[in-house]
């Protein structure tokens, strides 16, 4: 984004430059460029070339006093009166008080909006918690081809957000412990935790707890991987993957139709590779995702069952 020039300025920021590493003559340069020699002056003792705030250095009023305009905020935080409401109390104390002054003294010191009643009973929110590499989401949601109902599996690491999907026509217990072991190959680092909901697919319900373990779970105790699940009904505390399954949605069936289970999956990779590789998140500082399990990497090998290098798709993956 371009500087903000004053209104009267005769030169611009690359012309200062000039001025500041030419050896030339104060009065030649005045020539060249159109200005007073005391202009080339002035920008030639100067180290930068922005122009200097022409304001007060402190943002005071010009009408109240340093005492009234402290005696209008502590009014106002105490009160929390509209601001007519707090010009006619105060206008007995403050005769020359005027509402244009009232105003903005309010926004001089950040009062100027009164909170609604729902930000005043909204909590404070909390920080997210840090997790070191390898905490991963896992869900399942439904999608739909001119063939039918598809089933696609996704995971999300909720640390390098990196992604791993796959497109299934079954739900079983089976196709979600295949997805989980794949999920294994596919991402170079340590799993230490899964969050998944209480579905069939990942474990045992209620009144089955006396039978062997599941599949799902055999898999994480040979990896030594907790398994978590969310509350029932709570389909918020596993937000990381319904975000992505919405975005997944977002960039396929909900804006494209597909005629065959081959479209789709050919879509699905193509923009799970772009995410992944391509993508820059805000939550990781502007890089993607395989860039930040790189920088992961060199920090923290110990994390990592194989360096991440290879895992860059070719022209030809």
């Amino acid at each position: 984004m371009g500087r903000i020039l004053h209104g009267r300025a005769r030169t611009t920021p690359a012309v200062r430059r000039e001025i500041q590493t030419s050896q030339e003559s104060l009065a030649k340069l005045a020539k060249r460029y159109g200005v007073n020699p005391k202009t080339i002056h002035k920008w030639k003792r100067r180290d930068t070339v922005d122009d200097r705030p022409m304001g007060p250095k402190e943002k005071r009023s010009t009408v109240l006093t340093r005492e009234e305009e402290a005696l209008v905020v502590a009014f106002r935080k105490h009160t929390l009166l509209p601001l007519d409401d707090c010009l006619y109390a105060l206008q007995e104390t403050i005769p020359k008080l005027r509402r244009s002054s009232l105003h903005r003294c309010f926004q001089r010191h950040g009062i100027s909006r009164l909170p609604t009643p729902e930000e005043e009973q909204k909590p404070v929110a909390k920080p997210f918690k840090k997790y070191p590499l390898g905490y991963v989401h896992i869900d399942l949601c439904d999608v739909r081809t001119e063939e039918g109902k598809l089933h696609l599996f996704v995971a999300i690491d909720r640390t390098s957000k990196f992604a791993y999907v796959k497109l299934t026509r079954e739900q079983t217990k089976q196709t979600a412990t295949d997805f989980l072991l794949e999920l294994l190959e596919a991402i170079p680092y340590k799993i230490h935790t899964i969050l998944t909901d209480n579905g069939g697919q990942f474990t045992l319900r209620a009144q089955d707890r006396c039978a062997p373990k599941h599949p799902f779970d055999r898999v994480c105790v040979q990896h030594g991987i907790e398994h978590r699940l969310t509350k029932p009904n709570h389909p918020w505390t596993n937000g990381q993957v319904e975000r992505m399954n919405r975005t997944l949605k977002e960039a396929t069936v909900s804006r494209y139709h597909y005629t065959s289970e081959q479209q789709l999956r050919k879509h699905l990779d193509t923009f799970v590779a772009a995410y992944n590789y391509a993508k820059r998140l805000r939550a990781l500082q502007g890089l993607t995702p395989y860039e930040y399990v790189q920088s992961i990497w060199t920090k923290q090998p110990e994390l990592f069952n194989v360096p991440p290098n290879p895992f860059i798709p070719g022209p030809y993956t």
